[in-house]
């Protein structure tokens, strides 16, 4: 819930228009996911950024004061939806079985979603992580299809870690794409679970980075504040892009 006004989001789109201009990163791809008011005005920003919704309700059209379908998000050149999002599920309480629908919601519209799991400190320490992301995995993705599952990416996504100044240690984070990679293979097959990538997001930072994602093998980053910074967001996405080679 940033970019509070026409003069913030002016500043930043100039800001990340001009990192970009003297950057080649043409072995990455990028997503930015502001918020809905702002979509139309970062379409502007051209084919070097895709974009993406922080969210999406179920239903197409209808009364539902407030929500944004994915029919309209398609339809304002959105390509990417984040579903699932810890802050979703903690302040909003979405469950397991909402966070599915609107997945099965956002494919049928020709969207890619952006699936986040994750477990909360609590869970950490009482050895649940296993169980919690095993169930937050295959209760999402019920009734998405193998050819479906092309479009959808993950981003493992420890609550402990989202806005805090704290990010878990390379192994932990190898533990986590291992372990969705297995759900994967069970549910999917190796050759559609080897085709779906697993991001990691929580602290991500120039200085997280290297530990998080790079060591760690995952296939890239779902960041957070520090893509408030276009400065530090594209310096993010240029470490990955010259380490990914």
């Amino acid at each position: 819930m940033n970019l509070l006004s026409i003069k913030e989001r002016s500043t930043y789109l100039a800001l990340i228009k001009k990192e970009l201009g003297v950057k080649k990163l043409k072995d990455i791809e990028l997503v930015l996911c502001p918020p809905f008011i702002h979509l139309e005005a970062f379409e502007k920003l051209g084919k070097k950024i895709k974009l993406g919704a922080q969210d999406v309700f179920a239903e197409n059209s209808g009364s539902y004061t407030g929500e944004i379908s994915p029919l309209m998000l398609k339809n304002f050149a959105c390509e990417y939806v984040i579903i699932g999002h810890s802050e979703r599920r903690r302040y909003f309480s979405e469950n397991d079985h909402e966070i599915n629908v609107k997945i099965v919601a956002a494919l049928k519209n020709n969207l890619k979603p952006i699936l986040c799991v994750g477990e909360t400190l609590m869970e950490k320490d009482s050895h649940k992580t296993l169980k919690v992301i095993t169930a937050q995995v295959k209760e999402a993705l019920y009734e998405v299809s193998a050819s479906q599952m092309e479009r959808v990416v993950i981003a493992y996504e420890p609550i402990w870690a989202v806005g805090a100044d704290v990010a878990p240690k390379t192994n932990e984070v190898m533990e986590a794409r291992l372990l969705i990679r297995k759900i994967l293979v069970d549910l999917y097959g190796v050759e559609i679970a080897q085709s779906v990538n697993i991001l990691y997001g929580g602290n991500v930072t120039t200085g997280t980075v290297m530990d998080v994602c790079l060591k760690a093998d995952m296939d890239g980053v779902l960041i957070g504040r520090e893509s408030l910074h276009p400065h530090q967001f594209v310096k993010i996405a240029e470490m990955i892009n010259e380490n990914k080679k």
